[in-house]
């Protein structure tokens, strides 16, 4: 008599949720590390300068009125995380921002914007009932 063989084979299911703590976990991890970064209030202060033109580390002191090396410390974290690249212009460094970490960012939070754009589209229409937009004084055609 031969032995009895058991051959596992997961259902679709099983191989789902496999995958999922495979790749999701290093994918939350990414994440969680991204949302680390951008937590911090002067790194988005940074980064909300940044996203109009490119500063030196100077101009970003100035505005900020932070010092020079907590202004370049935030800047190397930012770098590091891929937030933002520099350039050499003479002898200063330029930075501009790297939208790619923050595309990244906008597609973890399309799932949930439906959570918040109905309550927003919602003001938006009582607001509109509230103070309507004055009617133009114009040629009639």
């Amino acid at each position: 008599m031969q032995p009895l063989t058991v051959i596992y084979r997961p259902t679709p299911r099983a191989r789902c949720r496999a995958l999922t703590r495979i790749y999701g976990a290093r994918y939350i991890r990414n994440m969680e590390s991204t949302f680390a970064v951008i937590a911090e209030p002067n790194r988005r202060a940074i980064l909300s300068l940044l996203a109009s033109s490119e500063l030196s580390v100077g101009d970003i002191e100035e505005r900020l009125r932070m010092s020079q090396p907590s202004v370049s410390k935030h800047l190397r974290v930012l770098r590091e995380a891929g937030f933002v690249e520099s350039r050499t212009d003479a002898q200063r460094r330029v930075y501009r921002i790297r939208p790619e970490p923050l595309m990244e960012v906008d597609a973890w939070l399309t799932p949930f914007r439906r959570f918040w754009s109905a309550h927003i589209d919602a003001l938006e229409r009582h607001l509109d009932r509230v103070n309507p937009a004055p009617h133009r004084k114009g040629k009639k055609t």
